[in-house]
């Protein structure tokens, strides 16, 4: 077993450790519209959780899945943000936020396999939500397009992060690949558990 393999999976199972416990919430000082809005998605760890674990859903999933269901989150939040910058409001964002970590890490966890339309309107959904709180936090003093350049291309890289973990794990590492992409799906789970009820 190659050892390069596993120390990349596990590096990259640790992103989430390096933001900061917050709920969707915005960056600190005084900082431009792009530099604002790309820090915002890796700053909570929430939106880390939940965009890595749509990478390794996508690859699980596996052809055309692993472009159309991070592209489906990116396209839905990118309409959230603009619902959440206009000030209309949106019920039960956090709740939703918390649940897409839940329903997602169990995805992975359980390995749940389904046609692509289906994780496309699944991730979708909660793309919503997750674009709605970096629209509606999105400061006055920021230009807004640079703003969602750059909380999509940040998406888009967390995106690949959980892509390029599970397409590792399932071709170079094997069967103990697969253990730890569906160990870090079920503690994604447990962790939106614990975001849900307020716990963390």
């Amino acid at each position: 077993m190659r050892r390069t393999p596993i120390i990349a999976l596990a590096a990259m199972a640790m992103l989430p450790a390096t933001s900061k416990i917050a709920s969707a919430h915005t960056g600190v000082g005084d900082i431009g519209g792009f530099a604002h809005g790309f820090w915002h998605p890796i700053g909570g760890v929430d939106h880390v959780l939940a965009m890595v674990m749509i990478g390794l859903f996508a690859a699980h999933l596996g052809g055309r899945a692993l472009y159309l269901v991070p592209a489906a989150f990116a396209s839905v939040m990118a309409i959230g943000g603009a619902v959440g910058s206009a000030g209309i409001p949106i019920p039960f964002v956090e709740l939703g936020i918390g649940l897409s970590i839940v329903v997602l890490g169990t995805a992975v966890a359980l390995g749940f396999r389904t046609v692509i339309a289906v994780a496309m309107a699944l991730v979708g959904f909660f793309g919503l939500f997750h674009g709605y709180a970096h629209g509606a936090e999105m400061p006055e003093t920021v230009a807004g397009l640079a703003y969602g350049a750059g909380f999509i291309i940040a998406t888009a890289l967390l995106h690949s992060c959980g892509l390029a973990l599970g397409l590792i794990a399932a071709s170079k590492v094997g069967p103990r690949g697969e253990t730890l992409v569906r160990a870090a799906g079920a503690l994604t789970a447990v962790a939106g558990v614990a975001f849900v009820t307020g716990i963390i």
